[in-house]
């Protein structure tokens, strides 16, 4: 396996129903080249491709996991699928999430915790003390707190509707919170990674962002996923980026582009 351009046909070793919307695919998987939390595979349902993150990195099982939210007819064909099916998996690419420090700050957005979920093992395995901001519009839409708090992250959660935690948004909360941290992980919508950049940076946490963008080729050729005039391809330079690079963006917040290239405000 490995980063190859042309899928893998695998076997659904396991799902797991993370929620009413989300469910985690497991499949067995090599490990010939480097897998990253925050890297994307490019999933292939034999009619159409789309790209997921991975949620699961397990080296000693030799599993890795997709977590698939449903939304459209892709991915409902996807959680249609039953354990033995198969799936193509094509990856791993683009720029993951890095580690420094000891003291980690993850903030995830509904299924924006799939790559931050990774992480977190690669972290607390690390002897890292991890915190996790998990943010939600209901309870029920609340990803791996159960997976974190079992691997020792310390664990806060907010709501839209108040349904569990505090009631508000993710930034507010982050601003209620406090602390200090070493450095900061945030994946989910990016009107939410908007407002919670602005708090890390009044807080003077460094601070990694995994943005989303439509991709076709998911290597570098297609350009569907460059972001303003800066040559940045998502699936290439991406999908995480610093904060200080994302400063230097005019869209990030205000406009992504649809398959066609025209901008869509946020």
């Amino acid at each position: 396996m490995g980063s190859v351009n042309v899928p893998e046909v695998l076997e659904i070793k396991r799902i797991i129903d993370e929620s009413d919307s989300v469910k985690t695919f497991i499949f067995d998987w090599d490990f010939r080249s480097d897998l990253r939390p925050g890297q994307f595979m490019m999933v292939w349902n034999f009619s159409d491709e789309k790209p997921m993150s991975v949620s699961l990195i397990d080296e000693v099982r030799g599993e890795i996991g997709i977590s698939v939210r449903r939304v459209g007819e892709f991915t409902g064909e996807v959680h249609g699928l039953s354990e033995g099916d198969l799936l193509g998996l094509r990856g791993p690419y683009g720029r993951g999430f890095e580690l420094t420090g000891s003291s980690i700050l993850l903030v995830g957005g509904g299924i924006g915790m799939a790559p931050l979920s990774a992480l977190a093992d690669e972290a607390t395995d690390n002897g890292m003390k991890v915190s996790a901001l998990v943010a939600a519009r209901t309870a029920d839409e609340l990803l791996f707190t159960g997976r974190l708090k079992d691997a020792g992250v310390r664990v806060y959660t907010c709501t839209d509707d108040g349904s569990c935690g505090f009631k508000g948004f993710a930034h507010e909360r982050l601003r209620d919170m406090g602390g200090s941290y070493d450095m900061a992980a945030v994946c989910g919508p990016e009107p939410m990674m908007y407002h919670v950049k602005g708090v890390l940076d009044e807080m003077g946490v460094p601070a990694q962002f995994s943005l989303e963008r439509y991709m076709k080729c998911a290597v570098g050729i297609c350009g569907q996923c460059c972001l303003d005039d800066t040559g940045w391809r998502v699936c290439a330079e991406g999908p995480v980026f610093w904060g200080h690079e994302l400063s230097m963006l005019r869209e990030f917040g205000s406009y992504r582009r649809d398959s066609a290239g025209r901008r869509i405000p946020l």
